[in-house]
C-alpha cells in the first residue's frame, strides 16, 4: 500500500476523477500479459483488483515483483520513453485502469498543476525505489530518522484511510462520507 500511495497520494481527487473519465477499466484473465519487456506500451496502468507479477528475461524470466491493488505500472517507460524492462502478467483474474499515454501526455501539457503533482509523485516513487535498493546493498548499521511508534501508527492509519478512499474512487465505489 505505501508504494501505491507514493504516487496516488500526491494526486488530488480531481486528478483521479480525470484519470477515471479518460481511462478504461480492463479485466485481465490469469496469464494475460499486460506489459511485455522490450515492447512499447501505450498506457499507464493502475491495478484495481488482483495480482500481477513482473519478470525479467535476462534473469531467466525470474519473478522480480508482485504487484497488487493500487500499484502503478508503466510509469518509468512513460517518463523516460524507453521500452519496459520487465514483463507484467496477471497471476490471477485482475482489473486495471488503463490511462492512454496520448491523453495523459496532452493533460500534462495543458494542466500545469496536474503536471506538477504527477511528476512530483513519480519522482518520489522512483526516489523511494532507489533508496530501498541502496539500503539493501548499503550499511544497515547507520541510524535512520524514523518516526516514533505513536507517530508511525497515526501516519499508517491516515495512509490506509487515504489509500482506501483512492481505491474506492478508482473502482467507482466512492461515496461522500458525512
Amino acid at each position: 500500500m505505501n508504494k501505491a500511495l507514493v504516487i496516488l497520494g500526491e494526486l488530488t481527487n480531481r486528478d483521479l476523477d480525470w484519470m477515471l473519465r479518460n481511462g478504461e477499466r480492463k479485466e485481465l484473465e490469469s496469464g494475460t500479459v499486460l506489459i511485455e519487456e522490450g515492447q512499447p506500451i501505450n498506457a499507464l496502468y493502475i491495478v484495481l483488483k488482483g495480482t500481477l507479477v513482473a519478470s525479467v528475461a535476462a534473469w531467466g524470466n525470474r519473478q522480480v515483483a508482485k504487484l497488487s491493488r493500487g500499484e502503478v505500472l508503466g510509469e518509468m517507460s512513460f517518463v523516460d520513453g524507453r521500452m519496459p524492462s520487465a514483463t507484467v502478467t496477471a497471476a490471477e483474474p485482475s482489473l486495471v485502469l488503463s490511462v492512454p499515454r496520448q491523453k495523459l501526455s496532452e493533460k500534462l501539457e495543458v494542466d500545469a498543476l496536474f503536471s506538477l503533482r504527477f511528476y512530483r509523485a513519480v519522482s518520489k516513487f522512483l526516489s523511494s525505489r532507489l533508496r530501498n535498493t541502496v539500503t539493501q546493498f548499503g550499511d544497515r548499521s547507520q541510524a535512520l530518522d524514523l518516526p516514533s511508534a505513536e507517530e508511525w501508527d497515526q501516519q499508517s492509519r491516515e495512509k490506509a484511510d487515504r489509500f482506501e478512499e483512492i481505491m474506492e474512487r478508482l473502482l467507482g465505489e466512492y461515496h461522500v462520507k458525512t
